[in-house]
């Protein structure tokens, strides 16, 4: 059986957000919620909650402390507003919030949250189910009854009938549990479950550790959990099951029935985390004993983003990983091989057999299937008289790459300009590759011969004559199962931006042309009249950029239409066309024209791609949304007044600098900024921060130079309200250029969480106490800030907040951009 964990901690954090992007999917057709990159390998073995596409993590909220403030210069007089759980601090979030009711009007009260209500409710979404063991297909359900949701299952046959309603069976019911009493949180989060591996002489799954979180924070606790009986294994029973009570960002899986290997906050005092709060231990648990008597087996270093260690049965073979995760983008593999029947057989801190360092770039990333391994590249490689491209996947024995001979090695896959690699999902004996050219989907497939250790590309194609689906349209595919090695039956999935989800049953063995249609979802709002287009602009150094549209085909090209521009901008994050039943009911419905920007920084069209504005390159991605915004106005679609810029996260931090700089905050009439990153000086200190220095600099050393100019706190407060400069070490430089003296603020909302333990809210509460109170009514006319006490991450914690703080945002935009409102 195949049950491969995240390749390192970096690719579980990145499963956390998809699944939170998926819950989502219904209202922003854009991955805008985390920095994050996309899980690359096989998810039978990481916390998986059930969701198609596959499209970080630091202490609970509550643990930020003013002793770290207290530190810094007392030049910022909005620093206080960083102690998240404070009375004084929430008394000011309340106010602000009932300001924001005021003026919007209470959402709930909106025919706009009943629509996305009950979109997300709906009994008519396709539920992704995937089979554990022989039987029965799994899924994990929220609606209006099951609030926090349940876990159940099914039968094939029952769910692929079309004559009678799903009959589904209650696995486990989250809304039945006790609540949890951690701060601020009220209910509890599904955060997914890891399966049990045995390997090929015990093909029946019976276990599973589940994970749940507080409220929507990355932080979560563990539970181990019977299949058979349908009930969690009792800690203090005869089976002594596994469980973590104390919510941290844990990472734990099987390593046998009786051992897990597993990286806390061991004793509640951060010393056995890194600088970005993630575990720097791992240690062996055995079944029985108490976690605290777990035996250390692997180390990171403090500076470190985290440790892992994991291992995993495929196809006939045991993988051992310990991994250094040590920025975002760079990794130490050390790898060793063990008998199928060793790794049951002798605990990780007895096994003999060494680990051995890996001998490939620590900007690549790491995978296997079978014997072989396969080899993601981040940058150019000339080794053995052979050159691969940034962006290729190589396959090469195992064996062989640990004696650094690619004599073998095969290029599955090499970029163009146009070209790059999007994901990869695995079956019993193919690989399928997601590639894009230029933004469309092609799927490639590539056949393992476990006789000879080799791979043949197979010819076939998806789609239209060039294998690429039509403009605005997408394709994926995964393993209807979460041992994926069971079978090359395949889930096939298809939508649009403008296209319901469509679920089909395929085989990798005739590349999905043969296919048998399962559910499809109905039209969730009206696309009557409306299209999808696909354009270039060019950026200010020549740099060709693509964007989609949503519109009405007959529209006035007058500049009097309403535009919502959506782009995110980093970690290597490609944003593809999905079906957003939230927008076409809170926006394209209105008569709003939806714009999802491809800017540098994203994955679009690979690493090189993602490089180009990475750290002090950053501007180039502010730059390229300028140039898809002034193209809008050129074209006639919108003008400024009707243009509005949305983003999350990475994508918030985006918006910010649009709001404040010169160009681009002429070119906005709206903006939306959730959960963002604004204070990029002490962004690092801040929860998961420190995490993402390797995409934006560190701003402790020589980095701050450039790192200042896409500050938008500080841009904000020192260049376009003179305020005096803060943490002036003598690295400063000049002012930007976004010293301007008739600069006025865009009309904004800013949305955040008490709950989000990965983005800190202080940077939203900061910059939005310093619009409100230093740049005032003159220069920040319209300035609203909504923080949900729960949700994490996300924003929300259950289809109700969801719909709440969608709603609040599109009444907020058609309010702003005089659109109809709803």
């Amino acid at each position: 059986m195949s049950m491969k964990p995240a390749a390192s901690i970096i690719a579980t954090a990145r499963l956390f957000f998809i699944c939170s992007i998926i819950n989502t999917r219904l209202l922003s057709s854009v991955a805008a919620f985390a920095p994050s990159k996309l899980l690359q390998k096989s998810f039978r073995n990481v916390s998986f909650s059930s969701h198609h596409h596959q499209k970080i993590m630091s202490p609970p909220a509550s643990s930020t402390t003013t002793a770290a403030a207290a530190t810094t210069s007392i030049d910022d007089p909005h620093l206080w507003l960083e102690e998240v759980l404070g009375t004084k601090q929430l008394e000011w979030v309340n106010k602000i919030n009932s300001d924001c009711l005021s003026t919007i009007g209470d959402p709930t009260q909106t025919s706009t949250y009943t629509r996305i209500k009950s979109i997300l409710d709906s009994q008519d979404k396709i539920p992704h189910a995937y089979r554990i063991n022989d039987k029965f297909y799994y899924n994990f359900w929220q609606d209006e009854t099951h609030v926090q949701g349940i876990w159940r299952k099914t039968t094939l046959e029952s769910f692929k009938s079309s004559d009678t309603p799903t009959e589904w069976t209650t696995v486990l019911d989250i809304d039945a549990l006790d609540p949890p009493t951690t701060d601020t949180a009220k209910t509890w989060v599904w955060h997914g479950s890891i399966l049990l591996d045995e390997g090929p002489t015990n093909t029946k799954c019976d276990r599973a550790l589940i994970k749940l979180s507080p409220g929507g924070s990355d932080a979560d606790i563990c539970r181990e959990f019977c299949l058979s009986t349908e009930t969690f294994v009792d800690p203090n029973g005869d089976e002594q099951g596994f469980e973590i009570t104390t919510p941290a960002k844990t990472r734990i899986s099987y390593r046998s029935r009786n051992e897990c290997l597993v990286g806390t906050d061991f004793h509640h005092d951060k010393s056995t985390l890194t600088d970005s709060g993630y575990p720097r231990v791992v240690k062996s648990w055995k079944r029985g004993t108490p976690l605290s008597e777990a035996v250390t087996v692997f180390e990171a270093q403090q500076t470190d983003i985290a440790a892992n260690m994991y291992s995993y049965h495929d196809r006939g073979y045991v993988h051992e990983f310990q991994l250094r995760s040590i920025t975002f983008y760079t990794s130490q593999y050390l790898y060793r091989a063990l008998p199928v029947e060793g790794v049951a057989g002798v605990t990780a801190d007895m096994e003999e057999v060494p680990f051995r360092e890996v001998p490939i770039p620590e900007d690549a990333e790491l995978g296997t299937f079978a014997n072989t391994a396969l080899v993601t590249l981040r940058s150019d490689l000339d080794i053995g008289g052979k050159s691969f491209k940034a962006g290729s996947m190589v396959a090469l024995p195992m064996p062989e790459l640990m004696e650094n001979d690619w004599t073998n090695a095969v290029a599955m896959f090499t970029p163009t300009l146009s070209r790059s690699l999007s994901s990869s999902t695995e079956t019993k004996d193919y690989i399928i590759l997601k590639i894009l050219e230029d933004v469309r989907t092609k799927l490639e497939f590539w056949k393992y011969c476990s006789e000879t250790q080799s791979w043949s590309k197979q010819l076939c194609s998806d789609g239209e004559e060039d294998g690429s689906i039509p403009v605005g349209q997408d394709v994926a595919v995964s393993s209807h199962c979460r041992n994926s090695e069971a079978d090359n039956t395949l889930w096939l999935w298809r939508d649009g931006y403008l296209v319901p989800d469509t679920l089909e049953i395929a085989t990798a063995e005739d590349c999905c042309k043969s296919t048998e249609f399962v559910k499809a979802k109905p039209a969730m709002f009206n696309a009557d009249g409306l299209i999808v287009e696909q354009h270039f602009t060019t950026s200010k150094d020549g740099t060709r950029i693509p964007y989609f549209v949503m519109r009405k085909k007959d529209l006035k090209m007058d500049g009097s239409n309403a535009v919502l521009l959506d782009a995110y901008g980093g970690f290597e994050i490609s944003l593809l066309p999905g079906y957003s039943a939230g927008v076409g009911a809170g926006w394209l419905e209105r008569g709003g024209i939806k714009v999802i920007a491809n800017i540098r920084g994203g994955g679009e069209y690979g690493p090189t791609w993602h490089q180009a504005a990475l750290k002090s390159k950053r501007y180039k991605c502010f730059e390229d949304i300028e140039a898809v915004a002034q193209a809008l106005i050129d074209s006639g679609l919108t003008s400024r007044e009707k243009l509005a810029c949305i983003g999350g996260s990475n994508g918030g931090l985006l918006v910010g600098n649009l709001i404040t700089r010169p160009i681009a905050s002429s070119l906005f009439g709206a903006a939306v900024c959730q959960v963002p990153l604004l204070d990029m000086k002490r962004y690092n200190k801040l929860l998961a921060g420190a995490s993402w220095m390797g995409e934006y600099g560190n701003p402790d050393t020589e980095d701050w130079k450039f790192l200042r100019n896409h500050s938008p706190y500080h841009l904000l407060r020192h260049d376009i309200l003179s305020k005096p400069e803060m943490d002036d070490d003598g690295v400063l430089g000049e002012p930007t250029e976004s010293t301007n003296p008739d600069w006025k603020c865009p009309k904004t909302l800013f949305t955040t969480s008490t709950r989000d333990d990965r983005v800190h809210p202080g940077h939203a509460r900061k910059m939005v106490a310093s619009l409100l109170e230093e740049a005032g009514k003159e220069k920040a006319p319209t300035v609203l800030y909504w923080e949900n006490t729960e949700g994490g991450h996300g924003g929300a914690a259950d289809n109700s907040q969801r719909a709440h703080m969608w709603a609040l945002t599109y009444n907020f935009l058609a309010q702003a951009l005089d659109l109809e409102s709803s």
